[in-house]
């Protein structure tokens, strides 16, 4: 049995005594937890009653992969940025080619980003590279104070030491250093970017926690939707708030299908008037096709060792779906032909992360209708990708004022702020349902072994 599984049999032998079976922590926990507002919405907490655990030799090996892999998908882009053909392979729509080539006046690619990450059974594997808000790092903050202060994880740390990961500041660090950079000399007003949907009248609550977290450390900041912005006199504002830093918490495909390139913030990211984190730029990692090129050995020949040992190590075999010749463990294929014969141990994913075409997993797809798939991959941007076995991890959750053992699929996502990685969340979800609301957010800690009190 591994450290992480004694401290999960532990934690659940907890569950079960007689101290703590009666669940009126957990029911003061769930209260607190609504009262913070934390409960609902997109960034929603999952009504988990045990946090996810890492331990720190898993943590620092996550660390040092993610890293390496972040500085080849900087080396990649800068080449697909100077290759036509290149770029070409990453399926980016005209007028993303064209923000692309904008000069973001900062030398950093990508400022923030994250990476889904599965552990399991002594290995990981990155499963996609965002770019964009470490996954509701305000909340995650929040609720690792909440379940390290509650009854029975207090009980929990007689026998192990737990470390808190998370936090705000790494990330306002991250934005300053990009204006800083940028050239502008004022204390930046920093307006957080978001697309409301239809029925939503108010900010969601992850970024309303970030602007407020922004201005306890004296930025004056402001939750703003596109279409409140304004740009004359080479200001861009929202109402009378003039905006220095916007840092954008939307994708360039989100925001092209509602506005075109005369929008006030492309205007005024054109000009230079105000700093964009990330920049439009950046969205070229976004697209799962920067794992086509990762993975293309003709690519990454004279890269680094260390890099190199990361993608072979924690990248699957990725390639955008077309009627072309390619390879795959070094031997040459007809790549329609090997998809069509390989199914139960392949994957088709539409190539940007924002698009409303399926995922086709070809273990739990029918033969005809696998082959159905693949006429649609061929025709819309899609990419194909060695299917990475999943491991469910059961956790008890709290509902209906009851506990109910669940299994779960953790992503474990390592928060990027230039280049390096600063902590991490977890993301669950339902196994093998298909399509459920039971996922969100769960509370992170490294696990660091037994207490000093032991």
């Amino acid at each position: 049995m591994t450290q992480a599984e004694e401290a999960v049999t532990r934690f659940h032998k907890l569950l079960e005594s007689d101290k703590f079976k009666d669940l009126e922590w957990a029911q003061a926990l769930e209260e607190q937890i609504r009262s913070l507002k934390l409960a609902g919405g997109s960034w929603g907490v999952l009504p988990v009653l045990r946090p996810h655990f890492i331990t720190r030799r898993q943590y620092n090996s996550l660390v040092k992969a993610a890293e390496a892999l972040l500085s080849a998908i900087e080396r990649v882009k800068k080449i697909a940025l100077s290759s036509p053909q290149l770029l070409s392979r990453m399926e980016l729509l005209p007028a993303e080619k064209m923000l692309a080539s904008v000069d973001p006046r900062y030398p950093f690619a990508a400022v923030t980003s994250l990476l889904d990450t599965q552990i399991a059974n002594g290995a990981m594997h990155f499963m996609q590279f965002n770019v964009g808000a470490p996954t509701g790092v305000a909340s995650s903050e929040l609720l690792a104070d909440l379940f390290y202060n509650c009854a029975i994880l207090k009980e929990f740390r007689k026998k192990y030491q737990l470390t808190k990961i998370g936090g705000t500041r790494h990330l306002l660090k991250a934005l300053l250093e990009a204006y800083k950079s940028f050239g502008k000399k004022r204390r930046p007003q920093i307006a957080i970017l978001e697309f409301r949907q239809p029925f939503q009248v108010t900010q969601s609550r992850e970024h309303l926690l970030l602007a407020e977290s922004f201005r306890r450390a004296g930025y004056p900041t402001e939750v703003v939707s596109p279409d409140q912005l304004d740009y004359r006199g080479g200001v861009l504002r929202a109402g009378n708030f003039e905006i220095d830093l916007v840092y954008r918490r939307l994708t360039v495909q989100e925001f092209l299908v509602r506005f075109d390139l005369l929008h006030p913030l492309v205007r005024a990211y054109k000009d230079g008037a105000v700093c964009v984190v990330n920049s439009f730029r950046a969205e070229l990692a976004h697209k799962k096709a920067i794992f086509d090129l990762l993975t293309d050995e003709t690519i990454t020949t004279n890269f680094p060792a260390a890099e190199k040992k990361a993608i072979e190590q924690h990248i699957p075999w990725t390639r955008v779906v077309a009627p072309i010749r390619t390879t795959y463990r070094d031997q040459v294929i007809d790549l329609p032909e090997f998809i069509l014969k390989n199914r139960e141990m392949l994957v088709l994913r539409p190539n940007d992360v924002s698009s409303e075409q399926r995922v086709w997993v070809g273990a739990e797809t029918k033969e005809s209708d696998w082959e159905r798939a693949l006429r649609t991959a061929l025709r819309y941007p899609y990419v194909v990708q060695e299917r990475v076995e999943t491991k469910p991890i059961p956790f008890p959750l709290y509902q209906f004022g009851s506990l109910e053992m669940k299994n779960m699929i953790v992503d474990v996502q390592p928060h990027i702020y230039l280049g390096k990685v600063h902590d991490c969340s977890s993301w669950l979800s339902e196994a093998g349902s298909g399509f459920s609301t039971l996922s969100g957010l769960a509370p992170t800690f490294i696990l660091e072994g037994a207490a000093e009190t032991e």
